[in-house]
This record gives C-alpha cells, sequence and structure tokens, in this order.
C-alpha cells in the first residue's frame, strides 16, 4: 500500500479519468492537515488538465470512506493551529467544489461529519449498503464547516436538514437515496464495477458539454430564474463554438460513435 495520504492515479489505465483516493485506511481516512494539502494539489491539478474528463474521489478500504477529521490530532492543537487548519480544510473543500469536470464519489463504509461533506461537494454519489453518512459535529461542540450547512438543505430540502443538522443525526445510505443525496445503493462488492458503469456514461457525453452543464447548473442555482436562463444561454453558446458540437452532430448522422476531442 502507498504511504501517501492521497493517491491521484488514471482509473484503469483511462488518461481521461483521474481517481483522488483518500489513503489512510487505518485512521478511518480522516481528515488532517497532510491530506488536505494533497487534495488540494490534486484538484488543481485534475483542473488543468484538459485530457481529464471525469475525476472519482473515492477512498482505501472498506470500512470508511472518511469519519471525519482526526480528532487524536486536534486533541493536542493549539487555537492558533485550530485557526490554520480552519483555513486549509475550508480551501480543501473549495478546491473539490470547483473541479469543472464531473466528479462523482464512490461511498463506503462511515462517512461523517467532513466524510459527509466531502460526498455532497461531488456531482453524483454513489454509495455502498454499508454506507453512513452524519453531520455530527454538534455532538462534538462544533458545527460543519466544509459546506454542510449549506449543501445539505440544497439535496434534501430545509425541513429534513434542519433536523439532520441540528441534532448530528447518522443516516444510512438507503435513507440518503430517499432523500436524493445519492443516486445509488449498491452491495459493496458491486460499488466498483457500478461506479465504472456511471463513469462510461459520463465518457459517452462530450466532455465541452459536460463542463458547460455543471457551470451552468452552479452559476444558475441561486439566482433569480431570468438570471440563470442568461447563464444556460451563455454556456450554450460556448458549446455552440467546439470541435465536440460539430463531431456530434456528424457521428449522428453517419451512425456512428462520436469520437470526442474535449475541444
Amino acid at each position: 500500500m502507498d504511504n501517501a495520504s492521497v493517491l491521484v492515479q488514471a482509473r484503469h489505465g483511462d488518461d481521461h479519468v483521474v481517481e483522488i483516493v483518500i489513503n489512510r485506511p487505518e485512521e478511518l481516512n480522516t481528515l488532517n492537515n497532510d491530506l488536505a494539502s494533497e487534495v488540494i494539489d490534486a484538484c488543481r491539478t485534475v483542473r488543468a488538465d484538459e485530457d481529464v474528463w471525469v475525476v472519482l474521489l473515492r477512498a482505501s478500504g472498506e470500512r470508511a470512506f472518511c469519519a471525519g477529521a482526526d480528532l487524536k490530532e486536534r486533541n493536542s492543537m493549539t487555537p492558533d493551529q485550530w485557526w490554520e487548519q480552519r483555513a486549509l480544510f475550508r480551501a480543501m473543500y473549495a478546491e473539490l467544489r470547483n473541479i469543472p469536470q464531473p466528479l462523482v464519489a464512490a461511498v463506503q463504509g462511515y462517512a461523517l461529519g467532513g466524510g459527509t461533506e466531502l460526498a455532497i461537494s461531488a456531482d453524483i454519489v454513489l454509495a455502498s449498503a454499508s454506507a453512513v453518512f452524519g453531520l455530527t459535529e454538534p455532538r462534538l461542540g462544533i458545527i460543519p464547516g466544509g459546506g454542510g450547512t449549506q449543501l445539505l438543505p440544497r439535496l434534501v430540502g430545509l425541513a429534513r436538514a434542519k433536523h439532520l443538522l441540528l441534532t448530528g443525526t447518522r443516516f444510512s445510505a438507503e435513507e440518503a437515496l430517499r432523500w436524493g443525496l445519492v443516486a445509488e445503493v449498491v452491495d459493496f462488492g458491486a460499488l466498483d464495477a457500478t461506479t465504472d458503469a456511471y463513469v462510461s456514461d459520463l465518457l459517452a457525453c462530450s466532455p465541452v458539454s459536460t463542463r458547460a452543464i455543471k457551470r451552468a447548473v452552479h452559476e444558475g442555482a441561486d439566482v433569480a430564474l431570468v438570471d440563470a436562463m442568461g447563464i444556460e444561454n451563455e454556456a450554450y453558446e460556448r458549446v455552440l463554438e467546439s470541435d465536440d458540437r460539430l463531431e456530434g452532430i456528424a457521428a449522428f448522422n453517419e451512425r456512428r460513435q462520436p469520437a470526442w476531442s474535449g475541444h
């Protein structure tokens, strides 16, 4: 097993798919400063690479996707060190949310506190039946700080989010599926194959299109509808100028699979 806290690697040798793998299984993949810095570096690397069309966020081991912050490490921190870590963790979550490519999270085992926030920073969340979610911070005298108080209401609705946030209640993968937080729940042994199927569906689409769609959705989510429609139109016009648009129409008329260039 590689000793790095975060692995960045091609999935199945495909240059268009990059995995960011949280790699602290013996510590339940908990978050510390080194891991956060490595995630930031990984996000910046994939953002700058136009040949990366899909990004996958997953974790080593079976017990946990990420059980939140490393509280053993925090136990000996000074107040200044807490503030420094706070800034670092905020940057990590922002970098994940701002990846322009579709981001898929594959979640197994515990995804608690910051682990839930890692998952819901993705565009598509897949979960094993063993996954356990929860923004448990108020039970530790703190609050979610990786976007949980803002992202969860947008995903599951205000009333349910308030209950989950205010009580720190854990919830199952099946509940997350029912509430719209995850796209699919499968047995742990099927998680890799299910993830591959979703990645294949994404790769069947133009990377120019998927980036433009993601940007339009994010930018339009919190503005008035008339302004959001303008954001969509700007994205549409950018795609019209792409080589992939020409290739997609040509492939349809020639009854063949398109050969996307990403341009």
